[in-house]
């Protein structure tokens, strides 16, 4: 790149990154309060919310890095052009592409980050915050134990723990369970929670005894150095972990297994995914096109390009729809995935041959205009 090439780059980026960071802020407040939840229902732990919140920033860097760039592009666009920059470039005896290149590189750079999310980084944050949340709705750990309080749990169940020590041992523990046709009580010196192969919670008491009656009034007592108690009926997540689409890596969209095919979805939801993981970067590229077409595709104005941006803002927003709603019916409709990334191509066609023909003949103009001067100015 030239000089002035670079120049117009740093110019165009700098007000792009503010954008895109001012959204993921907005993004990241509006996730934490929605998070908030975890710690006063769920009683977890702030690391617990904050962790949740930034998970979800991929899935909202997807969708806002288009946007950021629209929004960022337009206000360096406005003001390089409201400034006459441009029209000095042009003077200077840039070409059309010369101009918009910088844009253009811009627009490619966040494309590919766009693609890098969408392929490797949403999966993964999707995937670890769909276990985050699993752990959280089985977590009855936070629920069932405060110290030295009787905590009454679901379905008839009532823990009380003398002691809660730092690394999660529970001391002097006593646990009371009526389920209708019998009441049972547990003591035990020690315990602990944890979770069995199939990730069940299970509160493993050590060192107690069980006391019960029997059918016939009489009570009943057990001692045991160790007793495994399943929390399952308690937890109300009788089910796996249960991925969707959006959760799942390109590979897996792409040759999904048996299980895969039972748990996210059907084949076509899952191919459509696939193609929009692919398609949506397209969106960046059109953002840019739609930004300079709207400031410099039309006339200059010392009043501004209001209507312009309004105009380009909205067909951004109804092309962005479009899409979105392409990926629900490429679901069902196997063909239309095609559509994926098509619409935001021939998106990016119009609005680049609507730019360079609003150029040329502002150039013309332009070297008119210099050759005037080189004669008064021989």
């Amino acid at each position: 790149m030239t000089l002035i090439q670079r120049y117009l780059f740093r110019q165009i980026l700098f007000p792009v990154i503010a954008a895109c960071a001012a959204l993921a802020g907005i993004g990241i407040l509006s996730q934490s309060l929605d998070q908030l939840q975890v710690i006063v229902e769920r009683g977890q732990s702030v690391w617990i919310m904050v962790k949740l919140t930034l998970l979800a920033l991929p899935q909202l860097l997807s969708v806002i890095l288009p946007i950021g760039l629209f929004v960022g592009a337009l206000i360096a666009l406005t003001r390089l052009q409201r400034e006459q920059e441009l029209t000095a470039a042009f003077a200077g005896g840039m070409t059309r592409w010369q101009v918009i290149s910088p844009a253009a590189r811009i627009a490619v750079l966040v494309a590919l980050v766009t693609l890098l999310v969408n392929v490797f980084i949403l999966p993964w944050a999707q995937q670890e915050a769909r276990r985050q949340a699993f752990d959280i709705r089985t977590d009855l750990a936070a629920l069932l134990v405060e110290e030295g309080q009787f905590v009454q749990g679901p379905d008839g169940l009532t823990v009380y723990v003398q002691q809660i020590e730092q690394n999660g041992l529970l001391k002097n523990l006593f646990v009371y369970l009526d389920d209708k046709d019998k009441v049972t009580t547990w003591n035990a010196s020690e315990a602990r929670f944890s979770r069995d192969a199939g990730g069940i919670p299970i509160l493993t008491m050590i060192d107690g005894s069980a006391q019960r009656y029997s059918s016939g009034g009489v009570l009943e007592t057990l001692s045991f150095g160790r007793y495994d108690f399943s929390l399952a009926p308690f937890v109300g997540v009788t089910d796996t972990i249960r991925y969707k689409p959006t959760d799942l890596y390109l590979r897996q969209l792409l040759n999904p297994t048996a299980k895969v095919l039972e748990v996210a979805g059907s084949r076509g939801e899952l191919l459509a995914e696939e193609h929009s993981r692919l398609a949506s970067p397209l969106y960046a590229m059109v953002a840019m096109a739609l930004a300079l077409s709207a400031i410099l595709g039309g006339a200059f104005s010392r009043t501004g390009y209001t209507l312009r941006i309004a105009k380009a803002a909205g067909l951004f927003l109804v092309l962005r729809v479009i899409g979105y709603g392409l990926v629900a019916a490429s679901a069902w409709n196997g063909w239309m995935n095609v559509l994926q990334y098509v619409v935001p191509i021939v998106a990016i066609v119009v609005a680049l041959r609507v730019l360079f023909r609003a150029l040329k003949p502002r150039r013309s103009r332009t070297n008119a205009a210099l050759r005037d001067l080189k004669a008064k100015f021989p």
